[in-house]
């Protein structure tokens, strides 16, 4: 079995993985208010919902917010009764095409910009 020099290995753990979690903000402070306004969605539910939308596992929003993984489960039920969706890609995309409304483009799909979260 060939081994590969460490700078060519660490070089291949630098190249940026398919099944990272992408560093992009797609709703911003106002787009989030304007979504809990909508929603009547309390301040918690807000929190799980933002964690959703940037693609976190249940286990990984308990331990960012000091929560039950149970807990979790039944704030993300919540919203999806609320919302109208059955799963987190749907609840992503229902929010996308609300704020696609609120600027005005209906039936345009995702009219936000996509912004780098490291920039």
């Amino acid at each position: 079995m060939q081994q590969f020099p460490r700078s060519a290995a660490q070089q291949v753990r630098n190249i940026d993985s398919p099944y990272e979690r992408p560093k992009v903000i797609l709703l911003d402070e106002r787009h989030w208010s304007y979504i809990q306004r909508r929603y009547h969605i309390s301040p918690r539910e807000l929190e799980v919902a933002k964690l959703v939308c940037h693609g976190l596992s249940n286990r990984e929003i308990a331990d960012a917010l000091g929560i039950r993984q149970g807990t979790v489960k039944t704030h993300i039920k919540n919203i999806y009764r609320r919302i109208h969706v059955k799963n987190k890609v749907a609840l992503l995309l229902r929010f996308m095409a609300d704020i696609s409304q609120l600027l005005g483009e209906p039936g345009a799909g995702a009219v936000v910009p996509i912004v780098d979260a490291e920039a």
